[in-house]
């Protein structure tokens, strides 16, 4: 029986379908847009104001990812213990008691300490936030609601490039309590949105029944497209404002300008991308995404024409949260009605991802530094790996079939 059918009780109505959503939309704002990416633009600030050397800054950069691998594999258990809902408002609660500590540098280990545990806040809530709210959620219209649950992420980007650089206005300290704030409001807001524990249970139990009927090797498939997405986006998503800054030579204020158009592209991704796995299924938008940023990694490490590099940035942005939906889409494809079986791949999934993310964001910095700052062979090489994404996906269609095409095409 499928747990959709619960969508006609009074407490899955439309307005709590969308309470969930919009409660799902800020714990990836808080957890994830904010808790990762305004540090960015605070890291000349944090130089600036002498809180820490140049070289301890990039180091407590690296603190995130780190607790981002922690709380991906954390986040499930956790929650067995504790239920989604409860781990769910903790994280959101964790994450602005990060920026609150943010505030004061007592010590370089003080603030790894308090930037790793917002990591590990972001990982687990990527990996529950999903699994939380898509039960509740039609199926016809679960694209285009993860879409809009990780939109926050895009949010947390464009905020990044926009609010934070007017909180520096009030100094950097204020900046980061007023980040503290704003997540703070954001969490007592979805308070009561979220979908109830119990209710949460039920769909698993209802759903366990059903827990192996994927094809293992199409989900190890899933799992190495995932991987090779990271490896594909850190380059642009990391170096893209040294590159329109320092590479091109348009100073500090452009690259932060562009930093900005990668948020809006950011905005626009998620929505979109889910929309696209809606209409057309999780794995053509995987291959017709897939394909579009290749093309446009490939322009944007060959061209120099500020205009063109502008319009390139609006669609590279569009690529980190925009793989979120789509990726989920596709594990709804293997895993049809089983929320389960769902959450537990996607849980490795996310792990997946963040563990190749951060290999890939060490691996791409010594090759930088090795290769006298060489912007663009970072992005050909992730332009390379979104091209293996294509690669493996039609190499898994050629040599595999799932078991629900065997029954429809014979």
């Amino acid at each position: 029986m499928s747990t959709d059918a619960s969508l006609s009780t009074p407490a899955s109505s439309r307005a709590a379908v969308w309470r969930h959503i919009f409660a799902g939309f800020c714990a990836s704002l808080v957890g994830i847009g904010l808790a990762r990416f305004a540090y960015t633009p605070l890291i000349p600030p944090l130089i600036q104001a002498h809180w820490f050397a140049a070289s301890d800054v990039v180091y407590l950069g690296a603190a995130n990812l780190a607790g981002y691998l922690l709380g991906a594999l954390l986040g499930r258990p956790v929650a067995h213990r504790l239920t989604n809902t409860h781990t769910l408002r903790a994280m959101m609660v964790l994450v602005t008691a990060t920026f609150l500590a943010c505030a004061f540098p007592v010590s370089v280990a003080w603030f790894f300490f308090w930037r790793l545990l917002s990591g590990v806040a972001g990982g687990a809530i990527m990996v529950l936030v999903a699994a939380t709210v898509l039960p509740h959620v039609p199926a016809d219209r679960k694209g285009l609601a993860s879409g809009a649950i990780f939109l926050g992420l895009g949010v947390g980007i464009a905020a990044s490039g926009t609010i934070v650089p007017l909180l520096l206005n009030l100094g950097l300290r204020n900046t980061w309590i007023g980040i503290a704030i704003l997540s703070a409001a954001l969490t007592l807001a979805t308070w009561y949105g979220w979908p109830s524990a119990t209710k949460a249970h039920a769909h698993s139990a209802h759903a366990a029944p059903t827990a192996k009927m994927h094809n293992p090797s199409t989900v190890r498939v899933l799992y190495a497209e995932y991987a090779l997405m990271a490896v594909g986006l850190v380059p642009t998503m990391v170096f893209l404002v040294d590159f329109i800054a320092r590479g091109l030579g348009a100073g500090a204020h452009v690259g932060a300008a562009y930093w900005i158009l990668y948020g809006v592209g950011a905005i626009f991704g998620a929505p979109v991308y889910g929309l696209v796995a809606d209409r057309l299924g999780g794995r053509f938008a995987i291959r017709a995404l897939s394909l579009l940023q290749i093309v446009v990694v490939a322009a944007f490490a060959m061209s120099s024409n500020y205009i063109v590099i502008g319009a390139l940035t609006l669609v590279i942005g569009s690529f980190p949260p925009g793989i979120v939906p789509m990726m989920l889409a596709r594990i709804h494809e293997v895993l049809p009605h089983d929320h389960a079986g769902q959450h537990k791949i996607w849980s490795r999934a996310t792990t997946t991802f963040a563990a190749f993310q951060a290999l890939a964001g060490y691996a791409y910095s010594a090759l930088f530094n090795s290769s006298g700052g060489n912007h663009r062979l970072l992005f050909v090489i992730g332009a390379g790996a979104l091209g293996f994404v294509v690669i493996v996906d039609c190499a898994a269609t050629l040599f595999a079939r799932e078991p629900g095409q065997k029954q429809n095409n014979g």
